[in-house]
């Protein structure tokens, strides 16, 4: 594996950061989770935007160009021959001291690693998956914001601790005042009486691009989608529920804190979704060979 850092490539086992780097000591910097399919980046554009509206939420100086970054990851997915993946563009705050202070990283460092991903297994995709809510609250926005995608994930850690001790793959996170926020990786989706739910961005969601393609395939189709703010009860009487993400996809939900959602199996708004959610991936995106062809998906 090539894996590119500040403007070169290195193999896997050669790629470091130093250890005064704050991105380790503290967590100070932001990522983005993209996929690759069939030769193109999917919804490239849209990832580099969250990714420089990151870094500009916490002060933080991105050393390249939005293009000079979109090229970076284009060219790491060429020198590993990446047609089908997974990308994790990563912006540290660069070298520093063992003190806080981020004015004494001078030299943020970016950070491309493109290679394979597996989250759920194949079989969660036909069957559907269990969740359930756990006590981590997630982060207020007057802590750490989660509209940033920041290196600290601990919040979201601890979450899928309490999911792993559980026995299941991923939880429910509920914000201070008790509402659905998203789910450790994820955003979260219910069906009601035909209508499209999704907690709104400022229950703690974070502005999720899997999330926002979901919403405009269903208005695509005249399926009503609205923006509430849900509590477990919402999500307990729901006809159907998924998941989504980029490294996630479309995941069906079918039991949630041990209650079945509707028949208990993935529902036929869900199973549309995940089919019109892969065609699209894989006829559209940006061309990592210029031979692929195709739009940019914007």
């Amino acid at each position: 594996m090539k894996i590119f850092i500040d403007g070169r490539f290195y193999s896997e086992q050669d790629a470091k950061i130093s250890v005064l780097d704050h991105g380790l000591l503290y967590g100070d910097g932001v990522f983005e989770g993209i996929r690759a399919y069939n030769g193109r980046v999917f919804k490239l554009r849209e990832h580099l935007e969250r990714l420089f509206d990151s870094a500009k939420a916490i002060a933080l100086t991105i050393p390249m160009s939005l293009e000079q970054v979109q090229e970076a990851v284009l060219e790491t997915c060429r020198q590993n021959e990446l047609r089908n993946g997974y990308i994790r563009l990563v912006v540290t705050r660069g070298v520093g001291t063992l003190g806080l202070d981020p004015h004494r990283c001078k030299n943020p460092s970016v950070i491309v690693i493109a290679s394979t991903i597996q989250l759920y297994p194949v079989e969660l995709y036909e069957k559907g998956m269990e969740i359930i809510t756990v006590a981590t609250t997630r982060n207020h926005h007057n802590a750490v914001n989660p509209a940033i995608k920041s290196l600290n994930y601990l919040n979201n850690v601890l979450a899928k601790i309490e999911a792993n001790v559980a026995g299941v793959k991923e939880a429910v996170m509920l914000n201070a005042e008790g509402f659905v926020a998203e789910c450790t990786g994820d955003n979260i989706f219910i069906v009601r009486r035909g209508v499209l739910h999704t907690p709104p961005l400022h229950t703690g969601a974070l502005y999720g691009i899997t999330r926002g393609v979901v919403i405009e395939l269903a208005r695509q189709h005249n399926l009503p989608v609205q923006e509430t703010t849900l509590t477990r009860y919402d999500l307990y009487v729901a006809e159907e529920c998924f998941l989504t993400g980029t490294g996630a996809e479309i995941v069906p939900v079918v039991r949630i804190d041990g209650r079945p959602i509707g028949d208990g199996v993935p529902g036929p708004i869900t199973r549309r979704l995940v089919q019109e959610y892969r065609e699209l991936t894989h006829r559209s995106g940006e061309p990592i060979w210029p031979e692929a062809g195709g739009g940019t998906g914007n």
